[in-house]
């Protein structure tokens, strides 16, 4: 596969041609303007750029294509940069484009009838939920990056998000899309249908591709109806086995509403977020393990938190919880989410954190956490593990913070050590290494140990179609 040194800069010509694409005002080359499109927010990747393209239009993205793979420029897709696995960034190099869709922000159309939203890539998502809910719909995905976080980006690494257990991962929430391609046209039918079986699925090929065969431009959504009562709770739990009890035993109970969140927290990650970012302890009592437990539900106001306390005080009375506090008023349900979406930015605050994101079985959950601390305290005595993490769908963050110690250069010098610990014990439970944050560069070097020799080829020769070149994020995702 191409490389990003395999490329030269844009020339000189090409630099004007692409200039005439966007407008010159559009074309970003001052290195301090383009510093925030060239680092990721924990700044583990830190990479260089010939220039930064503001696209207007989808057909402008098309055209930047085109003249790319004719001359040969490296293309790096950009979103609203919250990956984590570097597969936004470019390379240090210096030679690549980075194409960003953030004018790329309309939301085309909300078919209440059908159910749906069409709209640009460049949409941010908390822009997009908006809409949905002065529609009386709510919008499929729910991330902590929902205020910077583009649906484009959503789709390109196929997110998930808190409310996958509800209605499942973009993947599953996408009807159609389109993309532009290196040849230098637009391709796919931004079409409602909910049944169009006319050959092969080329949206799903995009859905998960990390830009590195095109650049989606637009999609249709599906939206949900509105739920018209939320109770949220946090309840202490004694292990991340009676958590994991705790879903079968809910869903069992629930009469009026709906499981839309449960989030698997452990004691440090509280201290953590209460210590950092502001938000309050749960109980006044310390639990070695939390979960955030949200029902929802079309019954009225009442029917979710009628479910909520009826299931709860049956949990207890299982021993599969010690406490619970439950939300009263908007404002407390607001204090709750604070607590749980501190979680990843409280990390920095103390020192170096080596992440990883991945899924199991969620029955395995447990051995996952237990064997993988064990792994990790074998390779950093005095590490503080903080997995956390979308309980109802098997995704754990498994984040390592440094000894309160070590040097944080030290510690994120073990980062492949560490992560190659975790990823083994997910391995041998049947899990993913990748559960919603992608591939990137982080871990392109594991994709021949995921996938076997002909899976691979078979992914190489749908790149080399529409990628004939192998400009599109070069050095990502595929060995």
């Amino acid at each position: 596969m191409s490389a990003p040194q395999d490329f030269a800069p844009p020339s000189a010509e090409a630099m004007e041609r692409l200039a005439a694409i966007v407008g010159a005002r559009h074309v970003i080359t001052d290195e301090e303007a383009m510093r925030p499109y060239l680092r990721e927010w924990r700044d583990k990747y830190v990479g260089r750029a010939a220039c930064v393209l503001l696209p207007g239009s989808e057909e402008e993205v098309a055209a930047i294509l085109e003249v790319a793979n004719a001359e040969r420029i490296a293309i790096v897709p950009q979103g609203g940069n919250t990956g984590l696995v570097g597969g936004q960034i470019p390379f240090e190099g210096g030679n690549e484009v980075v194409v960003s869709l953030k004018r790329l922000n309309r939301i085309l159309d909300i078919d209440a009838v059908g159910g749906v939203m069409t709209l640009q890539a460049g949409v941010v998502l908390a822009d997009a939920q908006e809409a949905a809910r002065k529609a009386g719909f709510e919008f499929p995905i729910d991330l902590a990056a929902a205020g910077s976080c583009m649906v484009g980006g959503n789709l390109a690494t196929n997110a998930g998000g808190l409310n996958v257990i509800a209605h499942g991962v973009a993947r599953e929430n996408c009807l159609a899309l389109r993309a532009a391609i290196p040849a230098g046209a637009l391709i796919g039918r931004l079409t409602a249908l909910r049944k169009d079986n006319t050959g092969y699925d080329l949206r799903d090929l995009f859905i998960g591709s990390e830009g590195t065969l095109g650049i989606i431009t637009a999609a249709v959504m599906k939206l949900h109806p509105a739920f018209d009562d939320v109770a949220l709770a946090w309840v202490a739990v004694p292990s991340p086995e009676e958590a994991v009890r705790l879903i079968t035993f809910i869903r069992r109970r629930l009469e009026k509403s709906t499981l839309t969140a449960m989030e698997l927290v452990c004691r440090t990650g509280i201290e953590f977020a209460v210590r950092h970012m502001g938000a309050r302890e749960p109980f006044a009592e310390p639990a070695p393990w939390y979960v955030l437990v949200e029902l929802s539900a079309h019954g009225g106001p009442g029917s979710a938190m009628h479910d909520m306390e009826e299931i709860l005080g049956a949990a207890f009375e299982e021993g599969l919880i010690s406490d619970a506090a439950l939300a009263q008023n908007a404002g407390q349900r607001e204090a709750f989410r604070k607590l749980r979406e501190g979680m990843s930015e409280a990390q920095k605050y103390e020192g170096g954190s080596i992440k990883s994101d991945i899924s199991v079985p969620v029955a395995k959950i447990p051995a996952m956490i237990e064997r993988g601390i064990a792994e990790v305290l074998k390779i950093v005595p005095g590490a503080r593990p903080v997995p956390f993490g979308h309980l109802g769908d098997g995704n754990l963050h498994f984040n390592i913070s440094q000894p309160v110690d070590w040097k944080k250069e030290d510690f994120l010098a073990l980062w492949e050590e560490v992560t190659t610990a975790i990823n083994e014990v997910t391995l041998s439970l049947g899990g993913s290494i990748s559960a919603e944050h992608g591939i990137g560069r982080m871990k392109k070097h594991w994709m021949t140990r995921i996938h076997t020799p002909e899976e691979i080829a078979a992914m190489r020769a749908i790149k080399a179609h529409f990628d004939p070149g192998g400009i599109m994020n070069p050095g990502k995702l595929l060995p």
